[in-house]
Order: structure tokens, then sequence, then C-alpha cells
């Protein structure tokens, strides 16, 4: 049975034990492919120049075709959502339609594909800040729909909302825990595919990898 976010948010009001056990034992793990080791990416971050950030003028979420056919009747969104979800059932057109889904930005587990985005690690928009704006279409292709990079990742939908197309100058995830994980992935992914990192962004991704 699926359950949706008002069914799980009245559940925490009414059951505090069941939410405890909720926080302390997710029933499902993001599988974010592996990012490079924290001293990998500070080595590749002290090579990255920081460079200025170019505009968004000409910029479109369509100049990154997403999301595109990965298996049979498998889109991107839906093969990560296997991939990420625990106990997830798809129907004939591979559509999620029971499943539980732990974000590791915040925590939270969701039993309804509805309440799960699949997120950008590095958005689209701060990657066209960042050099995608002279790529080819099927170079930003490829990165949008990323399956061997830490590029794309289940989380809660108001989560990545509110991250938007910031990059770690301004938003980290909240759940401080995974912010190493974060900074690894997000420098792997602008060093494999030759972006750029700003003033900014570079000093706060050097200050979390310091702590790794």
């Amino acid at each position: 049975m699926q359950i949706s976010r008002r069914g799980v948010l009245a559940a925490t009001v009414a059951t505090a034990s069941a939410a405890a056990l909720l926080a302390a034992a997710p029933t499902a793990h993001a599988a974010l492919p592996t990012p490079v080791s924290a001293a990998t990416a500070r080595s590749y971050l002290a090579a990255m120049p920081a460079t200025a950030e170019h505009s968004l003028t000409g910029y479109s979420r369509d100049l990154f075709p997403h999301w595109i056919t990965i298996s049979g009747a498998c889109n991107t969104r839906e093969t990560v959502l296997k991939r990420d979800g625990s106990g997830v059932v798809t129907d004939s057109s591979c559509a999620a339609t029971s499943g539980s889904w732990y974000s590791p930005y915040d925590g939270a587990t969701w039993y309804a594909a509805s309440d799960v985005d699949i997120d950008h690690l590095v958005p689209l928009a701060e990657a066209w800040r960042s050099g995608a704006w002279s790529w080819s279409t099927s170079k930003r292709q490829a990165l949008a729909n990323d399956l061997s990079r830490p590029q794309l990742l289940a989380v809660t939908d108001d989560v990545n909302q509110s991250k938007g197309d910031q990059d770690p100058g301004s938003w980290w995830p909240s759940r401080t825990a995974y912010r190493c994980t974060y900074a690894r992935a997000w420098v792997q992914v602008k060093h494999d595919y030759g972006l750029s990192v700003d003033a900014t962004e570079k000093s706060a991704l050097a200050s979390v990898l310091n702590g790794c």
C-alpha cells in the first residue's frame, strides 16, 4: 500500500515511537555511486582555478535532455528510483507503485515515489554557469542522465526544491553526516566534466573536505 506524505506526517504526530524507529532504522538507503576519496577530491579541487561564473543568459533545462530511456520502458528517473529505493515495485510502464526511499540529505524516509525527486547533485543551471553553456547537446544530456558518476540521487522533493540551483557556497544538506560525501561527489562531477568553480564555492568545499 502506498503511503502519502500526509500519511507519514500524520503517523509521526500520532506515534512518537514510530517516528523514533523511522529515524533510527531507515528502511532504504540511497545508492549513489561511490565518489572519489576526500584526498582525491582535495587534489582535484586544488587544481581548479577559482573562476567567475558565466551568466544564465540563454539557459533552459530543455537544453539538457532528460529523462532519457535507459532500459526497456524505464527512463533515468525510474532507474534511480529503483536503484535508491528498497522493495520497489513497478508497473508495466516502469512507474514505481510501492517501495521506500531514504533521503540522505535530511534523513527522511518516504513511501510514495511522488514524495521523492531525483536531484542533479550539480544542478543543471549551475553546470551551465560553470561551462556547460558552451557544450554540445549530447554532452549536456550525458550530465543530466549520468548513472555512472555520483550525479543523480533520490531525495525528499521539498529539500531538492529548496536547494534549487545553488552550489556549496550557499547550500549544503541539513544532515551534516552526509556533507563529506556530498563534497566529494560535487568535486568529482565538476572535475570529470571539466566544469569550473567560483571562489565562494571553492572555499566552502575546501572547508568541508579538510574536515573529512
